[in-house]
């Protein structure tokens, strides 16, 4: 097996790892760092439950090797919430519209809705609900989902008239 030194920042943190070149980042951050907010699902980057934010972007990690994160800042849902407990928007949004049942598919959700509206662009609800269509919730739980989305369009100004 080849293996590959890789150093990245994850949830603001540098880290140096050696790594097999075909080990998936889902894999190394739930195993090699102990990031197990990212959920292993489907494995083929349809479910959205392995989500992460990389370098700004969602990504999903089941479809991204470690390898590739070389250099990038990492950020999962272990990494959001402030150093005082203090939820993230999304994830208080979530919380405040009960977008969340088993809670599986959850840390996708908040990462994509997170590299949405933590970036420079205020997304519409449009914006936010398009991207909700590539998370699949085992419990069917969309109405709550739908309902955070809507609110975090609203509380960034840019909500549909």
């Amino acid at each position: 097996m080849s293996e590959h030194k890789i150093e990245l920042t994850i949830n603001g943190r540098r880290q140096q790892a050696t790594v097999e070149g075909r080990k998936t980042l889902c894999d190394f951050l739930r195993v090699d760092t102990g990031c197990t907010g990212v959920h292993v699902g489907c494995e083929h980057g349809v479910c959205g439950a392995c989500t992460v934010i990389i370098d700004g972007l969602a990504v999903r990690s089941c479809l991204m090797l470690a390898v590739q994160t070389d250099g990038c800042a990492v950020t999962t849902v272990e990494g959001l919430a402030a150093p005082d407990g203090a939820l993230h928007p999304v994830q208080q949004a979530l919380r405040d519209e009960h977008g969340v049942q088993c809670g599986f598919c959850t840390p996708g959700v908040v990462m994509t809705l997170a590299a949405l509206t933590d970036g420079p662009k205020r997304p519409d609800a449009d914006t936010l609900l398009d991207a909700m269509s590539g998370h699949i919730c085992r419990c069917t739980g969309y109405q709550g989902i739908r309902r955070a989305a809507c609110k975090l369009a609203s509380k960034t100004g840019a909500e549909k008239p």
